[in-house]
């Protein structure tokens, strides 16, 4: 399905090599990916990682990367309430290409390079509008725009598919693309570069994981109205009365859903904050972990098949489902249930 090959594309290398760049982030996967972009060679000789003030999971996420040490070369910025505006020339690395901050800033600030990092399933979503026609808006999915912020998209993806003609588009990826996506992509002029966590496989565990058999990973969908809760807890009902379940809240995850989890007999909620990729990557082969369709899947599967650990996709039956989930949704989220990732050790 992947027709990307991990690893830095030849023939860009060099041109990067003595630059710098600043990465703005504002999630837990988008620093991450962003230090391995880093690790990779796409950001430079000396890059700073600028996370958004104001979120707790960013903040435990900067913490545990810095326990580690970063990558030489990588400077790990105090949280801002504001997104950096690169020098001009200055490679600039973001995760939420459908941002309006970030957009309008593509319009002014004029950087050397864009990078773009993993943001869950958005980033597959921003492939394929980058290969569309040559006005089509840079809008999230299920947005509903107004005719500026049209506009603002529009304009976005004119300069986006500009910057991929010229050479200077990057896309960092760990997500399953599909051939023909990958093809319609570098067709375009962009880079496509895909990877496998490099940097985070090879630091060393710092602490345990959880030692219950089963590792439930949280999930957006209740909160965004896609699944019925009642269906999502009557499901973790079944798994606790079965063993000990050990469960990572999804950062989006509401509160009083949360409570609610923790009050079911053989689950233990676990606090949540740094990546799941980070958090979990030191599980044993007698341990698994199930998670509804989600970016997280095939991460985990590319970090733990290694190591004999079954990250198993649980497929979300039709009667799950609200109205609010879309049939091009259901399909887009598919693409993670059952994907292969081809690593085998």
């Amino acid at each position: 399905m992947n027709g990307s090959s991990p690893g830095v594309e030849d023939g860009r290398d060099h041109a990067r090599e003595q630059g710098s760049a600043v990465a703005w982030v504002e999630s837990p996967l988008q620093m991450l990916c962003a230090v391995e972009a880093h690790h990779a060679g796409l950001l430079g000789a000396h890059a700073r990682v600028v996370p958004r003030a104001g979120l707790r999971p960013l903040a435990v996420t900067r913490r545990e990367i810095a326990k580690l040490g970063p990558p030489a070369g990588l400077e790990l910025d105090e949280p801002s309430p504001e997104m950096p505006r690169p020098r001009r020339g200055t490679s600039w690395a973001v995760g939420d290409a459908f941002s309006g901050k970030v957009q309008a800033a593509w319009l002014t600030a004029l950087p050397g390079r864009i990078v773009i990092v993993d943001d869950g399933l958005a980033t597959i979503r921003l492939l394929e509008l980058l290969t569309g026609r040559f006005w089509t808006p840079l809008l999230r999915a299920r947005a509903t725009p107004g005719p500026l912020r049209k506009v603002l998209g529009s304009a976005a993806g004119i300069r986006l598919r500009a910057a991929a003609r010229s050479g200077r588009l990057s896309i960092f990826t760990a997500l399953p693309v599909p051939d023909d996506l990958a093809r319609a992509v570098r067709a375009r002029g962009a880079e496509l570069v895909t990877h496998d966590f490099a940097w985070l496989r090879s630091q060393p565990m710092r602490r345990p994981g959880p030692r219950e058999r089963t590792v439930v990973l949280g999930t957006s969908l209740v909160r965004n109205g896609l699944i019925h809760r009642e269906h999502y807890f009557g499901w973790l009902a079944g798994l606790g009365s079965t063993g000990p379940v050990a469960y990572f809240p999804h950062r989006r995850e509401d509160p009083g859903d949360l409570a609610r989890v923790g009050r079911q007999p053989g689950i233990t909620v676990y606090d949540g904050g740094a990546p799941a990729e980070m958090t979990l990557r030191g599980l044993e082969a007698e341990q698994r972990v199930l998670s509804l369709p989600s970016t997280a899947v095939t991460s985990l599967r590319v970090l733990l098949s290694a190591r004999g650990v079954v990250v198993e996709t649980v497929d979300v039956p039709d009667e799950w489902w609200t109205a609010q989930a879309a049939p091009s949704l259901r399909t887009h989220l598919s693409m993670f249930a059952h994907h292969d990732t081809g690593v085998t050790g």
